[in-house]
């Protein structure tokens, strides 16, 4: 794609790119509220029957996953305009999805700063491994990476690891700013927890809580995975990387009903939130409507997206994912002619 292109879809996006506090306010109120009330809900169907309170515990997952847009907004500073807003906002909202804000914040900078860039792979990804890399690897490290692969590890034992783990430890090299924001989001968590088990017992607490984080969790990870695992996704060296392509073409558009595309705050326009952070999740749509070049993303609905579950490699020079079976007769040789010719991208086909 031109720099003029470029240039003009950037300029094309840009009014979207925009915050409106009136909308904010009330995605707030048609958001948190409900989400507090089938908490209290959930709990009270338990006193009832467990089964009785799976159907509220699903529903209110589905308002985490709605409150996670917020707090993801708010560390890209698209949901207010002013940044302390963002930042009271981002650090409320993580606490209810269990995850610390300036952690996930500079976590998620790096992969949009990096997505779909094969030589900067590691922070704020799911792990790809291209079918060289796979062939190469020892069998430890090819055994570790089918078991993360694997839908019962990645949607099962993932969200465990996720918000257990994962979201209650800083990295090495994490500054005091993001650290104390981690120390602040736990002991809010250990205080918090602690009241709820006192109040309803910590059978009641894991059954419900879990359900909903669990859920919540497994979703949140099926969203991210199928926004970016699709079959002809869009991945390249750092010599050839370009950040509108790995937007565009990287990205997937994720075609929901519109009660799931509600509830999952528009992220399904995942091409138009990588092309501009900025863009508060309620424009969105709007953005991808009215911006031509956009509706080159890769389309994908509900029952299309369950074919990503077969893709586990990235094959460069094809440029497109690949399942394990295809690359089985590879591993007897460990340096195979794989005689795969690159395809023209949607950008360089127009």
């Amino acid at each position: 794609m031109s720099k003029e292109k470029t240039k003009k879809l950037h300029k094309d996006v840009a009014p979207f790119a925009k915050s409106d506090a009136r909308k904010s306010v009330i995605q707030l109120m048609n958001t948190i509220p409900p989400l507090l009330i089938l908490w209290y809900v959930s709990y009270e169907a338990l006193k009832i029957s467990v089964w009785l309170m799976i159907p509220f515990a699903v529903v209110a997952a589905g308002f985490v996953v709605r409150t996670f847009i917020i707090f993801h907004d708010c560390t890209h500073g698209s949901f207010f305009k002013k940044k302390k807003a963002n930042d009271i906002v981002g650090t409320i909202t993580g606490v209810l999805t269990l995850f610390a804000y300036e952690k996930w914040k500079r976590e998620h900078a790096i992969h949009h700063a990096s997505s779909s860039n094969l030589d900067k792979r590691g922070v704020g990804d799911i792990w790809v491994m291209t079918v060289d890399e796979y062939v190469e690897a020892s069998k430890s490290q090819r055994l570790a990476y089918r078991l993360y692969r694997n839908p019962l590890v990645m949607f099962v034992l993932g969200p465990l690891y996720l918000v257990l783990i994962s979201s209650r430890f800083n990295r090495k090299d994490a500054r005091r700013k993001e650290k104390n924001n981690t120390y602040l989001t736990n002991l809010i968590l250990v205080l918090l927890y602690t009241g709820m088990i006192l109040l309803v017992g910590w059978q009641a607490f894991l059954i419900v809580q879990g359900t909903i984080m669990f859920v919540a969790g497994a979703l949140g990870i099926w969203l991210f995975y199928i926004q970016h695992t699709f079959e002809d996704s869009y991945f390249e060296e750092e010599s050839e990387w370009d950040y509108v392509k790995a937007a565009v073409e990287g990205s997937s558009y994720y075609k929901l009903p519109r009660v799931l595309q509600w509830a999952t705050g528009n992220i399904g326009f995942h091409h138009v939130h990588h092309l501009s952070p900025r863009v508060p999740n309620y424009h969105l749509e709007e953005a991808h409507n009215s911006t031509p070049p956009l509706h080159m993303a890769t389309t994908i609905t509900l029952k299309t997206s369950l074919a990503s579950l077969k893709y586990k490699l990235y094959a460069p020079e094809k440029k497109n994912f690949v399942t394990f079976a295809e690359v089985k007769h590879l591993l007897a040789n460990p340096r195979p002619n794989l005689d795969l010719k690159p395809k023209k991208t949607s950008f360089e086909s127009k």
